[in-house]
This record gives structure tokens, C-alpha cells and sequence, in this order.
């Protein structure tokens, strides 16, 4: 829209006397008013994320910050009296093909994130401070906002000890896969069941089954990802246990594709196993762990069930880092991890983000899809001491403490990577009526290093010798996101009756009108 033209007659006083304005006081004024909007802009505008606050040991730790980033970043420090420098980029050091990120002008030497690409082993270079601080306040939407105090963040918070423990057992009527249970494979302590989240300003209420059975009555829930996605379906289905026992209606005996009925809400639950979200494909090479991946194709397995759907909760993760050969417009543009020569080593972030892209491209151009989307944010592995193949381990029996958590930088750009690509359909999605929120588990689930099944996701004898510091143990501190979508359908639901009585007030309004 054009802006509207400006009368060019000075401005005039009482009884149209001209107000004279030398040129001098114009450009002043001018300048004044340039400077006090630019500010204003600066210190307003939206910016998807906020920098890193980081503490160690009460003292300051610099910003997160990458190099060539189009985004602004916004610095929020904890206190007023903690100074903030930037922080030097995380780099990827190669022998060649692997791309580099830049450096910055500014270094610190006590905390720089390296990845090193040494033929086709790629090794993770961590804090070696267990006393550390990697807290992102990263804007996500105003869904943090729930519950009784509509202030609060109710994803902002810490583990207290809840001595009344968890909702379900082991016993209780539920499928739990045998990898995440626990306490059937004889996981000796019990204290990871006995803390609960607490944000810092409110309360998060208690699971209530019967409450969330009446939001969702008469709707379809999917869970679409990999097995991390499956393991929150499986903590939602044990947690409505104490209300109803759902009837398993899957169309197939394939247990990565599961629907449960609940028949007195008329409620569907279904798992869509995509760990990729777009196209995936073995290819002919000898070893077998090579896969092809099309970066701009979605994966049939979902797109043909998304029309019936009315809540959908969508990640992706830990499979990413696997070997593979890219695929755009049906050409290879890439790969990672694939040894060969004549194909460019893509970054791994990249593709990553063009799996969201296609996926929530896919959602916003389905012409009959209308679903409420989450994305659930990214949960990283706590390996310690090694890699998953390297001896790594998860063997700690309380939770983190806000100043012992670590987020790598590696980490964090799976986080930033999917959380930008949501916040771009959520714009787009405003356009067609259609709904994106951020389901965020990131920052509460770093502090859980203590709810990994280790080794207690299968019989000693089975002679499986990596430890699983991926997935939760059931139960354990995955119920907590099922705490959150509860009061996440809340506040839609009561967001949503509000639109519906301003819609029927104005309606009202135009009538009066028409009736004069």
C-alpha cells in the first residue's frame, strides 16, 4: 500500500498562524526522529532467537554467537552487573572437503566448540565443566505462556524432588517398549521417577487424563518423527491409563505404526514413523549403512494420512547424523559421511533444515489440511565419556542443577535450525487460518541426564554393549511433555473461544448496523 501523500504547507498554530521553522531546528528535529524510530526498531522487533545467557561458577561467560547470521540476535543477560563479550564461532577444522565456519574477530579460549572431520570420523569436542550453564532464551511463541498466571513460561524452570513419584508403573496397562522400560530390565535406583518440573513464576498443574480426554474429544492426535516422538506417544498413552484403557485399532502389526482408539471421546492416537520427514532410500552400496535422501520430497509414509488429522506433534532428530547422499530436484547435491571423492560434504545443519522446510511446506500446501501443528523441540543425547560407539555412557542418578547444564554448540543448532523453520510457517500459516506452536522440552530435558535407560533397555545377556542415552526411560521425565501439551490444548482452547465470542460480537455489531 502506497503511503498517503504528505501536505507540504508548514504546519499551523492558532488561528492558521504559519509556525516558522528555521532549517537548522528541521534537521535536528529530523535527525532526532530518525535515531529515536531506529532504536526503537532495534530494541522491538521480533527476534527469533535470543542470545545464549551462560554462567559458570558466578562468573560471565560470552553470548553465543555465529558468524554471517541474518538473524538478530538479542542479548538478555541474567543480571545487570554480568558483562557479555561474543563468543568465538564454533568452527569445523577438515583435511578438505567438509565446509568451515568462519571465525570471529573476538576468541575465548576457555569455551570454543570444535568439530574435527578426520577422514570419516567425526569427533565432538565438549566442555570438559561439568559446572556450566548453557541456558537459550530463545523466543519460541507465546504458548510458553500458560496456565493460571498467563506471565508465566511454564518451560522456564527447574527439577524439585516429588516425593509422590510417577503417575504410572511399569505394571500399569500400557504398552511401554521394552527398550525404555526400565525398571523391567532391572534399573536399580528410582529417584529419576521422583522429580517434577517447576517453572519459576506459577505452578504447572498435575496430568489430569479426564481434563485432557475432554479437550481432545472427537479429534485425531499424531505423532509424527522417529522413536523419540513414539516414546511421548507411548508416556500419553499410560498417563490416560488412569482413565481409560485405549482399543488398539492399528492397520498393521508394525509397532512403529500404532493407532489407539479411545471409543467414549471418540479420540484417535496415532504414531506416523518418519525419523527423516522426506524421502528416504537404501542405496546399492555393499556395507549397507549408506542411505539416499531427498531433501525436497516428503515421506509418503505421513503425507497420505494428514487430512483426518486435527493436533499433530512433529520431530526429528538423532537420525540426521547419519551417512548419507542428498538429493534436490532428483540431482545429488551432496552428502555426509559418504567417502566419496567427487560429492561435496554438505553440513549437516542444512540438511536438517531443509527436511523442515519440506515438511512444513508439505502441511501449509495440503489443501484439506487444518490440524493444530507442535513442533517438539529438539532432545539432545547425553552421552558421557564417549560417543554412543565409543563406550558413552548415562549413568547419573539426579537431575542437573541450572548451573551444571551443558548445551554444545552442536546441540544448539539443532534446536535454532528447527525452531526458525517453524516460526517461517507459522507467518505463512496465518494466511490459510492454520495454527504452529513450539512444544518446548529442549531446555528441561538437558537438565534429565538422569532419565536414559543406559543399559536397562534390555536383558544383561542380550550383549548389547552401547548404552542408550537417547531415548526415556517410562516412567520418567518424558511425562513431563505430555504436562506441557496439556496445557498447551488449554490455552488454544480458551484462545480459540475467545476468537469465537469476539467473531459472534462483531457479527452482532454488523447486524445493528444493517438493522438502522
Amino acid at each position: 500500500m502506497k503511503p498517503k501523500a504528505i501536505d507540504d504547507q508548514f504546519p499551523t498554530g492558532k488561528n492558521n498562524t504559519p509556525i516558522l521553522i528555521t532549517s537548522s531546528k528541521i534537521v535536528i528535529l529530523t535527525l532526532f526522529l530518525l535515531t529515536t524510530i531506529s532504536l526503537y526498531i532495534h530494541n522491538t522487533s521480533p527476534s527469533l532467537f535470543l542470545s545464549l545467557n551462560i554462567i559458570s561458577n558466578g562468573t560471565s561467560i560470552p553470548h553465543y554467537q555465529k558468524t554471517n547470521a541474518s538473524l538478530h540476535l538479542r542479548s538478555h543477560a541474567v543480571s545487570t552487573n554480568i558483562s557479555t563479550t561474543p563468543l568465538r564461532s564454533p568452527e569445523i577444522v577438515t583435511n578438505g572437503s567438509t565446509p568451515q565456519y568462519p571465525e570471529s574477530s573476538s576468541t575465548r579460549t576457555n569455551w570454543s566448540p570444535e568439530i574435527i572431520a578426520n577422514g570419516s570420523t567425526i569427533l565432538y569436542q565438549r566442555n570438559n565443566s561439568l559446572s556450566s550453564l548453557y541456558s537459550s532464551n530463545i523466543a519460541t511463541n507465546d504458548s510458553t505462556s500458560v496456565g493460571l498466571d498467563r506471565g508465566c513460561n511454564i518451560f522456564k524452570g527447574e527439577w524439585v524432588p516429588n516425593p509422590m513419584g510417577p503417575y504410572y508403573t511399569n505394571e500399569t496397562k500400557c504398552e511401554i517398549d521394552d527398550r525404555q522400560n526400565c525398571m523391567k530390565f532391572g534399573r536399580p535406583d528410582t529417584e529419576f521417577m521422583k522429580w517434577r518440573w517447576k517453572p519459576y513464576k506459577c505452578e504447572l498443574p498435575l496430568f489430569d487424563a479426564v481434563e485432557f480426554l475432554e479437550l481432545v474429544r472427537g479429534k485425531n492426535l499424531a505423532f509424527l518423527g522417529d522413536s523419540v516422538g513414539r516414546n511421548q506417544m507411548q508416556s500419553l498413552v499410560c498417563l490416560l491409563a488412569s482413565a481409560v484403557i485405549p482399543q488398539d485399532i492399528s492397520y498393521t502389526p508394525d509397532k512403529r505404526f500404532r493407532s489407539w482408539l479411545y471409543a467414549d471421546y471418540n479420540f484417535t492416537i496415532i504414531s506416523l514413523w518418519s525419523p527423516l520427514l522426506v524421502k528416504a532410500r537404501e542405496t546399492d552400496e555393499p556395507q549397507g549403512y549408506l542411505m539416499n535422501l531427498y531433501l525436497d520430497e516428503p515421506d509418503e509414509a505421513w503425507t497420505s494420512q494428514i487430512e483426518n488429522i486435527d493436533i499433530l506433534i512433529i520431530s526429528a532428530g538423532q537420525w540426521f547424523a547419519r551417512p548419507f547422499v542428498y538429493y534436490q530436484k532428483g540431482e545429488i547435491v551432496g552428502c555426509h559421511i559418504c567417502n566419496k571423492n567427487n560429492i561435496k560434504e554438505l553440513d549437516l545443519f542444512y540438511t536438517y533444515k531443509m527436511a523442515f522446510r519440506t515438511a512444513f511446506q508439505t502441511l501449509l500446501n495440503a489443501r484439506k489440511f487444518r490440524a493444530l501443528t507442535f513442533l517438539r523441540t529438539f532432545s539432545a543425547s547425553q552421552f558421557e565419556n564417549g560417543e554412543w560407539n565409543t563406550g558413552g555412557d548415562c549413568r547419573r542418578k539426579k537431575p542437573f542443577t541450572r548451573h551444571e547444564m551443558r548445551l554444545d554448540w552442536y546441540n544448539l543448532e539443532f534446536y535454532k535450525t528447527q525452531v526458525k523453520e517453524l516460526k517461517v510457517a507459522e507467518r505463512r500459516g496465518k494466511k490459510r487460518g492454520l495454527k504452529f506452536k513450539v512444544l518446548e522440552t529442549t531446555e528441561a530435558m538437558l537438565m534429565r541426564p538422569d532419565g536414559h535407560p543406559s543399559h536397562y533397555g534390555h536383558w544383561p545377556q542380550d550383549n548389547n554393549t552401547a548404552a542408550d542415552c537417547v531415548h526415556w526411560c517410562m516412567p520418567g521425565p518424558v511425562d513431563t511433555w505430555n504436562e506441557f501439551l496439556l496445557q498447551m490444548l488449554k490455552k488454544e482452547n480458551e484462545e480459540t473461544s475467545s476468537e469465537r465470542k469476539m467473531l459472534g460480537l462483531n457479527q452482532e455489531k454488523i447486524q445493528s448496523v444493517d438493522g438502522l
